[in-house]
């Protein structure tokens, strides 16, 4: 049994406590404003050290008026900016200028608890990335039997976005479950299943694979409560028996082996930040 999945629900809907919250309104800067700095480092340095490509790469982007510096569209290949004081976007994505600051996409393997270190020496998310001398932290959890995507950073403004739940930032999931799945289990994840702490609604859901005694469904919700995903499908009548998170947001987890960690591109970064709207 397969179906199309179902198109996921804009990431603006209300928490339970009310409105989403969300930020203001983008607000154009004054006509004639100068964004130039001529203290600072030349746009298309920047750049490139921010991984856009190479400078010769970054001055064709400015060229082409797809950067923005403070909101105000440049051509100007002169141009300074002192990164640490303004903001840039190319073609509408932040531009994550601090070199401090660290992003990371992890794939936890089964077995290891979501914290960053464990008094009763349990496997964490802290030993893959003990070589690193940032105090990292991690954006939500995984319990420790479901595997797959998490990310790791030390950027508390985006972290603390990402988790907060009215931003709604979308977390797929593939779930592998006891079968068969009835044709009208999607239906009623979609309008709400009443669990023991209210009631859940999933954003998407879709069966990837059935063969007889099991199914791979897929499901996409903006939901963080604890083993959420886990406690839908056994409520639906279908228990997981493996669990892997496959996305965050824009974030896939994609051919990441097991165990492995890769720092997030500048277009994947850019991507995260405009989802909670940085």
């Amino acid at each position: 049994m397969t179906g199309r999945p179902d198109r996921p629900r804009r990431s603006s809907r209300p928490t339970r406590s009310g409105r989403a919250d969300r930020p203001p309104p983008h607000q154009e800067p004054p006509e004639g404003t100068d964004v130039h700095d001529p203290e600072g480092i030349r746009l298309q340095k920047v750049l490139a050290k921010a991984g856009l490509g190479s400078r010769r790469a970054c001055e064709q982007l400015i060229a082409d008026g797809r950067v923005t510096v403070d909101g105000v569209q440049v051509r100007e290949l002169g141009l300074r900016v002192d990164p640490d004081r303004q903001v840039v976007h190319v073609d509408g994505l932040r531009v994550q200028l601090n070199e401090g600051l660290v992003y990371l996409a992890l794939n936890k393997p089964r077995g290891v608890i979501s914290t960053m270190g464990d008094p009763q020496g349990r496997p964490s998310l802290a030993d893959f990335v003990a070589d690193r001398p940032e105090r990292l932290f991690h954006v939500g959890r995984l319990d420790a039997e479901t595997e797959g995507l998490i990310l790791l950073t030390n950027d508390g403004d985006l972290a603390q976005r990402l988790a907060h739940p009215g931003y709604g930032v979308l977390k797929t999931y593939l779930a592998e479950v006891s079968g068969p799945v009835p044709r009208d289990l999607g239906r009623r994840l979609r309008a709400g299943i009443e669990l023991e702490d209210g009631t859940v609604a999933v954003d998407s859901f879709r069966v990837v694979d059935a063969r007889p005694g099991r199914a791979l469904v897929e499901v996409v919700l903006h939901e963080g409560r604890k083993h959420v995903v886990r406690r839908l499908l056994a409520a639906g009548g279908n228990p997981v028996q493996r669990l892997v998170r496959t996305r965050i947001g824009p974030i896939r987890l994609g051919d990441l082996r097991t165990g492995r960690s890769r720092p997030l591109t500048a277009v994947e970064i850019g991507s995260l930040m405009a989802e909670v709207g940085l």
